[in-house]
């Protein structure tokens, strides 16, 4: 619909200014045409007045001339003078217009008249000449060249005449073509107003429901952050309550049985293979013993809920360095004992993650490990220096579990990495104003 309303109102646009360059065109071809075809009529009718006083100049020399020779002169002009008028009237007749023929045939009449009174005169001789010329020129020469002169004027005026109908009718034209610019601006403005009204209901409806979608969707996340928080926290009680388990009946009960094949040891005979047996058992028992410590350490270590933060991150770094051969190093030493117990978690396992990564993924010599606690907030920082990699464009389930414990405590997560240059991750948890411990 859009494009469509659009495209329409860019049409009529478009034929709107096509249709104004035609018009203008038009006027100005008029316009040309009227200016030299009243250009052409002036200078005809010069021509035929000058032709006229010239002949009447030539008629009155040629009379009073009495050497031949130079009248013949004066004969022969006038014969010049005459076909330049009737060059000018063929030039005239050809743009007449219907209503100037009239006075123009009376014109040529008057003028063809004119011509037929001076034909006699080349026929007298010089005694003719001297008695009839002061007569001839006064009664017949001189009123036939004024009433000539007087319609050519009179031609002249219809001239100026149909010069000021052709402005009239230019001007006519001209109004014409503002009242069809007019109705087409006027329809394209409507039409531009209604595409207007409708577009911006339009962008409105989906303004409304790009909101209501938003605000689903920020719900959502909500739910889903809200969710994911509860799932962790199901997942530390769960894995706490799988560590005690483990520490408190498997251990126990592997530590009983310890015990009591020490005791069957110290009692049975001296069979050696009966001893040989029961020391397999033995170790084999030892053995179990410290899987299971492994595990409920790597579970929830105790230390975490019973000595704190500090000695909980300095056995982790430990543990990394006997497996892999890592140097890690912590510093901690401003960190209270007293934090809170969400906290505590989401220090520890973003350390856990981190020295997890820079073991396995960024192939590290060494990391270190900084935790400063101030008056309003406490700050994590893990530095090693591994292989690196792109932190623009590269991020894992575990990056993103670590940003997501530390947002959802109202923290601030940063990571920059590039290859080859190592890694370093900050975080900054504020200790007041943050949002309650979600209780599954």
């Amino acid at each position: 619909m859009l494009l469509a309303s659009f495209g329409g109102m860019l049409g009529l646009m478009l034929f709107a200014g096509i249709d104004s360059l035609r018009v203008l065109r038009q006027v100005q071809a008029r316009n040309v045409q009227i200016r030299q075809t009243f250009l052409l009529r002036n200078r005809a009718l010069e021509d035929i007045r000058s032709a006229l006083y010239q002949s009447g100049t030539f008629t009155r020399d040629y009379l009073l001339e009495q050497d031949a020779v130079r009248a013949e002169t004066y004969r022969a002009s006038l014969q010049q003078v005459r076909g330049e008028m009737d060059a000018a009237l063929a030039r005239y007749a050809r743009s007449l217009d219907a209503g100037e023929v009239a006075p123009f045939q009376a014109l040529q009449a008057r003028i063809a008249d004119y011509w037929k009174v001076l034909d006699p005169i080349f026929h007298w001789d010089a005694r003719e000449k001297l008695a009839r010329s002061d007569a001839f020129m006064h009664d017949q020469l001189f009123p036939r060249r004024a009433t000539s002169l007087e319609i050519a004027d009179r031609i002249a005026a219809v001239n100026e005449q149909e010069l000021n109908t052709g402005d009239e009718r230019l001007r006519q034209l001209f109004d014409r073509f503002r009242y069809r610019l007019g109705l087409m601006l006027a329809i394209t403005l409507g039409l531009g107003v209604l595409l207007a009204l409708a577009t911006t209901r339009h962008i409105l409806r989906l303004a409304r429901d790009a909101d209501l979608r938003f605000r689903e969707a920020t719900l959502a996340q909500g739910k889903l952050k809200e969710l994911s928080a509860r799932l962790v926290e199901a997942q530390e009680q769960e894995r706490r309550a799988i560590s005690r388990e483990l520490h408190d009946e498997v251990g126990q009960s592997l530590s009983a049985l310890l015990m009591e094949l020490g005791n069957l040891g110290a009692v049975a005979p001296g069979d050696a293979e009966l001893r040989s047996h029961l020391e397999s058992i033995r170790k084999l028992a030892e053995s179990s013993v410290n899987v299971v410590r492994n595990m409920a350490l790597l579970l929830r270590p105790s230390m975490l809920d019973d000595l704190g933060l500090v000695p909980a991150l300095q056995w982790q770094a430990r543990e990394i360095s006997k497996r892999t051969g890592m140097a890690v190093t912590v510093d901690a030493e401003s960190v209270a004992d007293d934090l809170p117990e969400d906290l505590k978690t989401c220090i520890y396992r973003v350390v856990q993650e981190a020295l997890h990564n820079c073991a396995r993924h960024a192939f590290a010599h060494s990391a270190r490990i900084e935790v400063v606690q101030e008056s309003g907030s406490i700050r994590l920082s893990v530095l090693d220096d591994g292989q690196g990699f792109d932190s623009t464009h590269t991020r894992g389930l575990g990056l993103l579990g670590m940003e997501e414990r530390v947002t959802h405590l109202g923290g601030r997560f940063h990571l920059n990495s590039e290859p080859g240059q190592g890694t370093r991750l900050r975080i900054e948890i504020p200790l007041a104003e943050r949002p309650l411990e979600v209780v599954a």
